[in-house]
């Protein structure tokens, strides 16, 4: 029986139109251009408009991962979305992407780890093409954060961004893989820090959506730990290391979560893809949107040896690492 990679065949993204820039959101609560640019790194945000959805961001990143791939829906039998902001409490968001593409066989569902959503579906997606049950998966990170923040609250509003991004994975033998495809990934999960990073509303408890809390300082305290942890797992899983990675995509949450965990991996900042500042924290989409511009502006390539990382509400967290 041949060994099953699971290569990326396309990616795809997508931005709301509306840009909300630091000077704007100064107009609304006590805070400045300067104080979130020192502290996150982050200098615009893009909100989804009015009756635009999480399904709407996650299909059209879709199309352009289908598009970049070749691929129609035809060819697709597995579409994992990994979000926090579903459209409605069911079905799965997912469900309603796969309809808008057109996919009408396999499988479609949601997957939520908050911020490291993404890495958690690309794991699953992974597992399920190497069992043979699937083809070729979808794996899309959509969020519209903008509808469950306090708006009153500068130390979560300015943080936070809407938009979506997608991979196509493509089930290959070992040996078409060519050295390509998904190598190892890693997850973690604690549930003792939920209190930290939380939405104070749901349907089995309040009855309403609720709004994001965090304790900043406590989640930034975590992060670097969390993050060091399986990216070394990673290496140790696979003889690489920092030296032999070309790009190091991590969750877009802080530029000083980023810088800091680099430079504790020893991670070379010429190879760290940053995109915080055009979009803010994104959640399950920052992952892909951050691949997705290193991919069009030619920095990752085929053959690149990619390392993807994130740490979200649960704590939740986890790290892949890629053949491109």
């Amino acid at each position: 029986m041949s060994v099953i990679k699971s290569v990326v065949a396309g990616i795809g993204s997508y931005l709301p139109e509306r840009v909300v820039t630091n000077a704007e959101l100064a107009e609304r609560v006590a805070t400045s251009d300067d104080w979130i640019v020192q502290r996150t790194g982050i200098r615009q945000r893009h909100i989804a408009a009015d009756g635009e959805f999480t399904s709407d961001l996650g299909r059209k990143a879709a199309e352009r991962a289908l598009a970049d791939a070749g691929l129609g829906a035809a060819d697709i039998d597995l579409v994992i979305l990994a979000t926090s902001t579903p459209d409605q409490t069911f079905p799965a968001t997912a469900a309603t992407i796969q309809a808008q593409l057109g996919i009408e066989r396999g499988a479609a569902f949601d997957l939520q780890a908050v911020c490291s959503g993404f890495v958690f579906a690309l794991a699953t997606a992974d597992a399920h093409l190497r069992t043979g049950m699937f083809r070729r998966a979808l794996v899309i990170g959509a969020e519209t954060f903008s509808r469950i923040l306090d708006w009153e609250d500068r130390g979560t509003c300015v943080l936070f961004g809407d938009g979506a991004g997608a991979v196509v994975l493509d089930g290959v033998s070992q040996a078409d893989a060519q050295g390509r495809g998904i190598l190892t990934t890693h997850l973690r999960t604690d549930g003792r820090h939920r209190g930290k990073l939380f939405v104070d509303g749901g349907p089995s408890s309040t009855g309403t959506v609720g709004h994001l809390r965090m304790e900043g300082r406590e989640v930034f305290r975590h992060a670097v730990g969390m993050i060091t942890d399986v990216i070394e797992d990673a290496f140790a899983a696979t003889g690489e290391s920092a030296e032999t990675i070309d790009w190091f995509v991590p969750h877009q949450a802080n530029r000083r979560i980023i810088d800091a965990s680099a430079q504790k991996l020893h991670i070379a900042p010429a190879k760290v893809v940053t995109t915080v500042d055009l979009h803010g924290n994104t959640s399950a989409a920052s992952i892909p949107l951050a691949l997705d511009a290193a991919c069009r502006d030619g920095r990752v390539r085929t053959g690149n040896l990619v390392l993807l990382e994130a740490m979200g509400g649960g704590f939740t967290w986890g790290s892949a690492l890629v053949r491109w």
